[in-house]
């Protein structure tokens, strides 16, 4: 049985989005012939909604050990909130005091609290374990680089100058990739050319069968809506700046519409879940879109990230789901699967190039607009033939291809993890680096 160390900061009962690919393979990992054990940030010292029902998806098998991280109330006085930062110095104690007496095959990065990662170089050198790195999203981000600097997020030049040396630190001693997307690796390569040697996979966000028979044995009030007269819509997940485009095009299209065809004005929009951050430093951002086009009224914004189980039944009891893309054709989107699952209408609004509507299409699984280059008042024509086409089809439920879709599921994705690992330890006992 080889031993894996996967490090993931967030983790149940924390509700993080970047924790769930290994909450969803840490039942198969062991049946793989792989024990994990995980590293992760104390809940007490992360500033994130949690939901102890999480819990009941973790195996009593996986071995989980917490480390501390320095207060966030004492950091932010210095401007420090990130949280891989905060708990870099108690990983590299742990490390210290854990790798010695026992051997790993392997380190698992996988997490978004990218400051982290550089453990990863430190104990391949120290004590010569591979690591692989899984880039949820880009670790070092230049897309911020094409706007003016006033038009750049809070703190993003330290940001991205401090992400610009780690991640330069880091990357090139990495033995394997995973990645949502492929751009994210080609990226990495072109930079660190030495990654043009380790094995490399695309591997998009699954979904497990076991969290909705978890949702099965809980009763979750859904406080946000009931089902009657109005068409309830559901988007959950945060809204950044990129994202302000696909829903800019989709107000102005509920908007230019809603006096014009009754049923535009039955819709109403829950957007849950729209930052990352703590409720008295979190700012709303789709509310002032609503403004822009005049349909404040029909759009509901929670800014706090709400319990992982609470957005399932949510998403189970609306009449369908928006999926807002970016225009970033390697942006893709984790929530995907679990509407699917839900077995609810899903409009999708994506770049051609991104990997949701060939999933959607495989899968028979609902409806999606793409784009390229098109503006905000083109797009928003194209949304408008769509809604009305959805609009006048409910209630219905997509006719899901099943047979396709074991490809998905958390064990299926598992399996390739294992298989890029067996690939690593093969290349690093040839070379022994």
């Amino acid at each position: 049985m080889k031993k894996l160390l996967i490090i993931s900061p967030h983790f149940p009962p924390v509700n993080a989005a970047d924790m769930q690919r290994i909450r969803q393979s840490l039942p198969f990992f062991e049946r793989m012939g792989w024990r994990a054990t995980v590293v992760a940030v104390d809940p007490n010292y992360i500033e994130m909604a949690q939901d102890e029902i999480l819990l009941k998806t973790i195996p009593n098998n996986v071995e989980v050990h917490h480390v501390k991280a320095f207060s966030v109330k004492k950091t932010r006085k210095f401007g420090l909130g990130n949280l891989g930062l905060r708990s870099l110095w108690f990983y590299y104690r742990w490390g210290k005091q854990n790798l010695k007496k026992e051997r790993f095959d392997l380190v698992y990065f996988s997490t978004t609290t990218f400051s982290v990662i550089i453990m990863g170089r430190i104990w391949k050198k120290k004590y010569g374990i591979p690591f692989v790195v899984d880039m949820q999203d880009p670790w070092r981000n230049d897309y911020y680089l094409k706007f003016k600097p006033a038009e750049r997020p809070k703190k993003f030049w330290f940001d991205h100058s401090l992400n610009k040396i780690l991640e330069a630190y880091t990357m090139p001693l990495a033995d394997g990739l995973i990645a949502v997307a492929p751009g994210y690796i080609e990226t990495l390569r072109k930079r660190y050319p030495s990654l043009l040697q380790v094995p490399g996979l695309t591997l998009t966000f699954g979904v497990s069968d076991i969290d909705f028979k978890v949702l099965e044995s809980v009763n979750i009030p859904n406080r946000y809506f009931k089902k009657g007269d109005n068409i309830n819509v559901v988007y959950v997940g945060v809204t950044p700046p990129p994202m302000f485009y696909t829903i800019r095009a989709l107000f102005k299209a509920v908007g230019d519409n809603r006096m014009k065809q009754d049923i535009f004005k039955r819709i109403r929009f829950y957007f849950l879940g729209t930052s990352y951050a703590p409720r008295n430093l979190a700012v709303k951002t789709v509310s002032p879109l609503a403004t822009e086009f005049g349909i404040e009224d029909m759009v509901y914004e929670e800014v706090v990230r709400l319990p992982y189980f609470e957005t399932l039944t949510i998403i189970k009891e609306a009449d369908f789901a928006i999926i807002p893309g970016t225009q970033d054709a390697d942006y893709t989107a984790s929530k995907l699967f679990p509407y699917i699952l839900a077995q609810i209408n899903i409009l999708a609004i994506f770049h051609k190039n991104s990997s949701v509507p060939k999933i959607i299409d495989s899968l028979s699984a609902g409806d999606y607009i793409t784009f390229s280059d098109e503006s905000v008042e083109e797009l928003s024509v194209k949304i408008t033939s769509k809604l009305i086409e959805i609009l006048n089809k409910l209630p219905c439920h997509p006719n899901t291809n099943w047979d396709n879709f074991y490809q998905y599921k958390a064990d299926f994705k598992t399996r390739e993890q294992v298989n890029l690992f067996e690939q690593v330890l093969a290349k690093h006992q040839i070379t022994g680096q």
